[in-house]
């Protein structure tokens, strides 16, 4: 006996070529970058969130400051490449603070 799925799943575009394939890859790797960078951010506002001032410098402030700021940068894009352009949730989010958010995007030599 065999047993087909119900003809309600069937979608006449989605079928089993190549293409699609292909396309559900790229889609399946976008959202997995999207994870990683999320993550960096992640690890880079705990490290500035765990920075103290009776043991550390103030340039290891400033470090971990921009260090935070491009793994935001790095989100925000990753975020636009997936079609997502409203960042205010990924702000609330993750709260990320204003101090962070003055630096994305800025290029330092």
């Amino acid at each position: 006996m065999s047993v087909r799925p119900p003809q309600s799943f069937y979608q006449p575009g989605f079928t089993n070529t190549g293409f699609n394939v292909l396309e559900y890859e790229m889609v399946s790797e976008r959202a997995a970058a999207l994870g990683r960078q999320g993550l960096k951010v992640e690890e880079a506002l705990a490290a500035l969130n765990a920075w103290n001032p009776n043991r550390d410098s103030e340039a290891q402030r400033d470090n971990l400051r921009n260090d935070a700021a491009d793994a935001v940068w790095g989100l925000f894009i990753q975020r636009e490449i997936c079609g997502l352009r409203n960042n205010r949730e990924i702000i609330k989010r993750y709260a990320i603070p204003g101090e962070v958010l003055s630096r994305v995007g800025v290029v330092r030599k």
